[in-house]
């Protein structure tokens, strides 16, 4: 496997690869004065510090990937066979050229990640990759849907058009030496092509983690995973009381940490122990675990298009007047429709031709009641004077809606009277994709962002949202926001010590604010989460990382699976996957029950659609006949079966590894 990028996510993505699935990476990073510290994943420092250590030293005795003019021949290929799986070989380069892909071995790679933070970079790449090694697995990390779409599709068509090439010559060379092949011989040698899975998956690590952070700034507990129309809501619950059962749903994801503010001492990580949270439980540990909250499957639905916001009348007049105009213009309806009533009672005429006589008087336009009763003059003076009250009206409402219109690209200021509202620090790339999805579910937003050429004040500024800007470490920017009057705090900035100061002086106005932190270093987040936990009981902390989040997705493409989504579980991850029956003994054969691993995976659903209408997206499971939610557990596991199931990173590598394969096939 080969990863290349420049930020935290290739770091963790090659310790997925390495430490969960037992690979052996080759990972490309710039070089140490331009990169990023590697985020230490499931190790201590001085082990991470060996790793790397130990690269150098290979590539300095000229192990691993080659060296010289040998790089990147087939000679080179020779040099990876010393190399143990898991392990991990670390080159440095400025720019990912094509001698520099060819020396980290893309011609023999299985999969190569381009994780890099500019999309041009990954897609110039890529395209470099394909031509090395037609059967290369591409996973791309591109922020625009729209292009990733056309890559992806251009990739494939590339690899196919190679591989068919490949297959062509691979049958005619078969076919030439007659006597020293029979027929199944050739029919294996032409369909070698077929047994490379040199598929293209584009993913955004923005995208598979917004959910998460959207509904822990929402919900605290919810947690959704949603993709191409597929929506799976699971939701945590608190422990039931004396003689209450707990609502299984449709199904049992986890059992959390025996402690609510301090989870086994390890805030709910993979080294909690057994007081720490267990994943994928059976029925048996359900039972037993009394006092410990639960996660569960709560519904599943299909989400389908986005409901029109056609504005009406209404909506669009409260929105070009302000408050203050639309009271005076109710007064002034109230006075017209007083005197109509009045005029009534006194002239005795009907109620529309006193109103109309109302209305002739408010505008000055009607004649003077001469030789009229008193009470008609009455009344005609009185609407004189509502209408020069009109006037002033008619005017601030042409002069305000002028505004309007002409600061309809400018940004909101959050509104006096806001309350209940989700604060946003930071709209960058997963700020950007975080706000859509709260904005989707209809949630109030106030984004504070330091840079006004942001990438997402364009989107805050089309959906309306109110924008601070200003250093959120200023005084006086997040009391702009509202923040006495806030639900949660989501703190996303690039900058893990803004994020911590507004955070902890957010606990100082509100100490009960639910906050939400991104937080880069595993240890610095740990040590935050705790502190805030201890110092702050009553209030939800969650401490989430992007990549971590997005990791698993990626590590699951490069092995030919795209995962469904990911749902963090206090500090550790569950993830979701479409795997086909067939080749897969763990499945293959067993009913659902039997197939069943506490710890590892379980099947939750069975898709019904035919083969042949299969795509090969897993989530298009969900077009079609649909899924078979709550299977029998006597339900036999065929071949040509494809189910969606859960499992855990290490459940899902041992499923799902492509190293038994490989020595099958050897």
């Amino acid at each position: 496997m080969v990863v290349a990028g420049d930020d935290a996510l290739a770091h963790r993505l090659a310790a997925e690869l390495r430490g969960v699935y037992g690979e052996r990476v080759t990972l490309v990073v710039p070089p140490a004065q331009h990169g990023v510290r590697p985020p230490v994943v499931g190790r201590t420092r001085a082990t991470a510090l060996f790793d790397r250590v130990s690269a150098a030293v290979n590539r300095a005795s000229g192990n691993g990937n080659g060296g010289g003019a040998g790089a990147g021949s087939g000679e080179a290929g020779g040099a990876r066979t010393d190399e143990a799986p898991g392990s991990e070989l670390v080159l440095e380069a400025a720019e990912l050229t094509e001698s520099v892909l060819a020396y980290a071995g893309v011609e023999r790679a299985a999969a190569l990640a381009l994780v890099y933070d500019d999309d041009e970079t990954n897609i110039r790449a890529a395209l470099t990759a394909r031509r090395l090694n037609p059967r290369i697995r591409l996973v791309l990390r591109l922020y625009n849907r729209r292009l990733g779409q056309h890559i992806e599709a251009l990739l494939d068509q590339a690899s196919a058009l190679a591989n068919a090439a490949a297959a062509a010559d691979s049958v005619l060379t078969a076919g030439a030496d007659a006597g020293a092949a029979s027929g199944p011989d050739a029919s294996r040698a032409g369909g070698s092509a077929e047994a490379f899975d040199a598929s293209t998956t584009v993913l955004s690590d923005a995208d598979t983690a917004a959910p998460a952070l959207a509904a822990t700034a929402v919900a605290g507990t919810s947690k959704v995973v949603q993709t191409d129309g597929l929506m799976l809501r699971a939701v945590e619950r608190p422990p039931p009381g004396p003689g209450e059962v707990a609502d299984p749903g449709l199904c049992t994801l986890a059992l959390l940490s025996a402690t609510t503010n301090d989870p086994a001492g390890a805030d709910g990580s993979e080294s909690s122990g057994a007081q720490g949270p267990q994943l994928l439980p059976d029925e048996r540990a359900v039972a037993a675990a009394t006092g410990r909250g639960t996660v569960v499957l709560e519904n599943v639905s299909y989400s389908g298009p986005e409901l029109s916001s056609g504005r009406g009348v209404v909506p669009w007049f409260g929105s070009v007047l302000s408050r203050r105009l639309r009271w005076s213009f109710a007064g002034l309806v109230a006075c017209v429709v007083g005197l109509a009533v009045a005029s009534v009672l006194v002239t005795k005429e009907p109620p529309l031709q006193a109103t109309y006589l109302t209305l002739l008087d408010l505008f000055a336009i009607n004649d003077p009641a001469i030789g009229q009763p008193l009470g008609r003059q009455i009344l005609q003076l009185c609407s004189g004077v509502v209408g020069l009250l009109l006037l002033p009206v008619l005017l601030a409402a042409v002069l305000e809606a002028l505004g309007t219109f002409r600061s309809g690209s400018a940004l909101r200021k959050p509104p006096r009277g806001l309350s209940g509202h989700v604060v946003l620090l930071g709209v960058g790339k997963i700020g950007t994709r975080v706000l859509a999805r709260l904005r989707e579910l209809r949630i109030p937003v106030v984004c504070v962002e330091a840079d006004p050429e942001a990438r997402g004040l364009a989107l805050a500024r089309r959906l309306r949202v109110p924008v601070v800007l200003g250093d959120v470490t200023q005084e006086g920017v997040l009391e702009a926001a509202k923040i006495h009057r806030a639900h949660a705090l989501l703190a996303l900035t690039s900058a893990d010590t803004m994020n911590l100061e507004a955070v902890l002086y957010a606990r100082t106005v509100r100490p009960d604010l639910r906050v939400v932190l991104r937080l880069y270093d595993d240890d610095f987040a740990t040590a935050v989460y705790r502190t805030l936990r201890a110092a702050h009981p009553d209030a939800l902390t969650r401490s989430r990382s992007v990549s971590h989040l997005a990791a698993p997705a990626f590590a699951g493409a490069m092995m030919g699976r795209q995962i469904l989504g990911a749902i963090p579980v206090e500090r550790r991850v569950l993830l979701f996957a479409a795997v086909d029956v067939g080749g897969h003994p763990q499945l293959e054969g067993r009913t659902v029950g039997e197939a069943f691993r506490a710890g590892a995976w379980r099947v939750l659903a069975l898709d019904t659609a035919p083969p042949g209408e299969r795509r090969a997206a897993p989530a298009s499971a969900s077009r079609g006949p649909g899924l078979v939610w709550d299977l029998p557990s006597t339900y036999v596991l065929r071949a040509e079966d494809r189910v969606v199931l859960a499992a855990t990173r290490r459940g899902l590598a041992e499923l799902l590894g492509r190293r038994p394969r490989q020595r099958a096939g050897a």
